[in-house]
């Protein structure tokens, strides 16, 4: 007898998966998250309990640690995700669309998460409440990320302007443009992000555009990333002492807990001010 094809394998056991009585989208029970944000953001509006594996990134809260890892930024783990039975996946928008659309085709009911800027993460907060069954909890959490938000714009609507250059990584130099959320926020904090205009959301570029422009701040997530700035004494944030740090998990991950990253990175850009 001939041994069935791995696509139909695939079918069958979806079959039985997702056959008459499971769950709907919208009452789901069995969640598979694949980036940390989108762990974090179900985690915070008290649907934690019903995420059954995330990725091999997600380590917040600390007790997603401890979930079933199922896949990483390149690959899904297919057989143990099906094994799993889950009766909804939450993916990382077009960055994981390819990865997941196998399942998609297949029956597996799939969220996409895309936030591309604040407004955009408070809508996913309320969508995300809808699909899990937590309207309630999301709307508190919808309404208190806002708060912080208009609390920040109103706070710094007027600040004076403080030049700076945002420190993706150092080796291969890269930045972050104005669309992105990091440039989003040095924008809110009122900052001239001197690689706004760049057409790559994340440009590499060169030390020498950097010392051209020379900024007032360079900003990492740790001093060991700025260090290498130190053998051009006279460039700007060099010479005032504001090669600063910023925490990369509230501000490079999209969450309830970005505004206190945002709110970090603007008292940074406060000493830029107060050193004037």
């Amino acid at each position: 007898m001939a041994k069935p094809a791995p696509l139909l394998l695939l079918a069958l056991m979806l079959g039985a998966i997702f056959g008459p009585g499971q769950p709907r989208a919208d009452e789901a029970r069995r969640i598979i998250s694949l980036a940390p944000h989108i762990t974090e953001m179900l985690f915070a509006i008290g649907a934690g309990d019903q995420v059954i594996a995330t990725d091999d990134a997600s380590d917040y809260p600390e007790t997603a640690s401890a979930l079933p890892r199922v896949a990483n930024y390149r690959s899904l783990n297919m057989e143990q995700i099906l094994a799993l039975q889950p009766d909804l996946i939450v993916a990382w928008g077009t960055a994981q669309q390819q990865l997941v659309q196998p399942l998609e085709q297949l029956g597996v009911t799939v969220f996409y998460s895309a936030p591309g800027t604040f407004a955009s993460l408070a809508d996913e907060l309320t969508q995300l409440g809808e699909l899990t069954g937590h309207r309630q909890e999301a709307a508190a959490v919808v309404a208190d990320y806002r708060r912080q938000l208009a609390e920040l714009e109103q706070s710094y609507q007027d600040a004076s302007p403080v030049t700076v250059f945002y420190q993706i990584a150092s080796v291969p130099l890269m930045s972050a443009n104005g669309s992105t959320w990091m440039g989003q926020a040095v924008t809110l904090c009122g900052g001239i992000n001197i690689m706004a205009d760049s057409l790559a959301p994340y440009p590499p570029l060169n030390a020498e555009q950097v010392l051209a422009q020379d900024p007032q701040v360079i900003l990492a997530d740790r001093q060991s990333e700025l260090q290498h700035w130190r053998q051009w004494p006279a460039l700007q944030a060099v010479a005032q002492g504001h090669l600063l740090t910023i925490d990369a998990n509230r501000l490079h991950r999209f969450t309830p807990r970005s505004p206190g990253g945002i709110r970090q990175l603007c008292r940074q850009l406060d000493k830029v001010r107060a050193a004037e």
